[in-house]
């Protein structure tokens, strides 16, 4: 995370839950006033705030609308805000937390005048929206008119040095004033160093890349068509996605690697956002939340399951309980993924091999493990690490990754996301014991990807559960 979107996070966080205490103290008092008409005095009012339910609403409702904030998405995006989403969004999570406030706190109030259900409601409605939604068009105006200035910017790196590209920066500093764009240079992707610098910006090598990402503090990539075509393309917005920046693609390009391009800015560059996946922020926050309550309920769950696997394991031949593997995940970060071993423990001392139907590596338990799927079960503690998702495309290593974005340039667009222990592919295709079956099972993945929603996703367990039942894992 950038200093300037750190800073711009704490502004709606502190703002948030400050404007929540507030609304939150008002509705206390309106409550007592409404209450007690005409005979309220200010010690009532005191002696009732520091009363203890008083005081313990106080701390857990602004600390409930926060999380409620969280998982609605409003704090994903820092710094462009469409306005009416902005409203409709507050005002939702106003009236959630308003109806949990009225069950979890106010349902017990025993007062003899207490207001009907539906202006307590609106009471609350009111008290929780209002300061919060003022603060947040406050802090957004002021944030869009310092961008729209010039006063916030995002450091961006062209990526490719052809006339295409440079014609694209020149177009996209022009608008930059509606999208923050900064060009602090380009890079160079073919390797021949024709030229030190361009219209005054210097030019780096993809060598250079890292150095210049960490030093310079770098927040965007643009990137158009490389000259040697498509496929150096993806191998290019492959190693892209390793730095977590935001990555734009030109109109030609965005058309050509996604199905149905994202473009918000409309006054702007017509640039295609192809490092986000095309689904609400809301839904990303709980899906985490989803992976990581089911992942905590299910490894509680198969515990004794895990322990009797790990003994046949153990039994079965020498070597670990537990294989451990580095795979390459969410915006191409790397992780080990933890699986049961199901295949003897020097199966790769010739490097790596996938597996085959009769492949003579695999145990005798191994067999029986991966028929029913039971060797992923540790997987569910990469979930609850933040590594893997429950559904999402198969993680894959590094070395077959290079082949498969060989063969198949668009394989790193599946990194916009976590990657799961099944997924699409795995329902349909199954294991992979080919560069080609990779690449087979990756149209599905593609799907998934323009197709996530918590009814795809609930859709791909009930058949992953189906699969493990049935022994269809192989």
């Amino acid at each position: 995370m950038t200093t300037q979107r750190r800073h711009q996070l704490t502004r709606y966080v502190v703002s948030d839950y400050l404007a929540v205490n507030l609304g939150w103290l008002v509705c206390s008092v309106v409550r007592l006033a409404l209450t007690y008409p005409g005979t309220l005095t200010m010690e009532m009012v005191l002696r009732h705030l520091v009363d203890g339910p008083v005081v313990t609403g106080q701390i857990c409702i602004p600390l409930m609308m926060m999380a409620l904030f969280w998982i609605s998405g409003y704090y994903n995006n820092v710094f462009f805000k469409s306005r009416t989403d902005e409203l409709v969004g507050t005002a939702t999570s106003a009236l959630v937390g308003a109806v949990l406030a009225y069950f979890i706190v106010l349902i017990n109030d025993t007062g003899q005048d207490r207001l009907r259900n539906y202006e307590m409601l609106l009471l609350l409605f009111g008290c929780l929206f209002v300061p919060v939604y003022l603060c947040r068009v406050m802090i957004t105006t002021r944030t869009a008119r310092r961008i729209a200035g010039g006063h916030v910017l995002f450091d961006t790196l062209v990526v490719g040095t052809g006339m295409g590209s440079v014609s694209l920066a020149h177009r996209v500093q022009q608008g930059r004033n509606h999208s923050g764009f900064n060009i602090v240079g380009y890079v160079d992707t073919t390797g021949h160093g024709v030229r030190d610098s361009i219209d005054g910006l210097p030019v780096y090598s993809m060598e250079d890349l890292d150095d210049v990402v960490r030093e310079r503090h770098i927040a965007r990539f643009i990137i158009g068509p490389q000259h040697s075509g498509m496929r150096d393309t993806a191998a290019v917005i492959n190693r892209l996605f390793a730095y977590g920046c935001s990555i734009y693609a030109s109109p030609e390009l965005g058309g050509m690697v996604l199905r149905r391009p994202r473009m918000r800015d409309v006054t702007g560059e017509p640039l295609h956002n192809i490092s986000e996946v095309n689904i609400p922020a809301s839904y990303v926050n709980c899906k985490r939340v989803l992976d990581i309550v089911v992942s905590s309920l299910v490894l509680l769950a198969i515990s004794p399951v895990m322990a009797a696997v790990a003994i046949a394991v153990r039994r079965s031949s020498p070597g670990p309980v537990i294989y451990s593997q580095e795979r390459v995940g969410y915006h191409k970060r790397p992780f080990n993924i933890y699986k049961f071993r199901t295949m003897v423990s020097d199966a790769e001392q010739y490097g790596p091999q996938l597996a085959r139907d009769d492949d003579p590596r695999i145990t005798r338990v191994g067999h029986f493990l991966r028929k029913y799927r039971l060797d992923e079960l540790p997987q569910f503690w990469n979930v609850l690490k933040g590594d893997m998702s429950i559904v999402g495309p198969r993680p894959e290593r590094e070395f077959y990754i290079r082949q498969i974005v060989a063969k198949a340039p668009y394989y790193a667009l599946i990194h916009q996301v976590r990657p799961g222990i099944t997924s699409w592919g795995m329902v349909k295709y199954g294991y992979a014991s080919t560069v080609e079956d990779m690449i087979k099972r990756l149209q599905y993945e593609l799907l998934y990807l323009e197709n996530i929603s918590l009814g795809v996703d609930l859709r791909i367990m009930f058949h992953t559960i189906d699969t493990v039942i049935s022994g269809e894992g192989l």
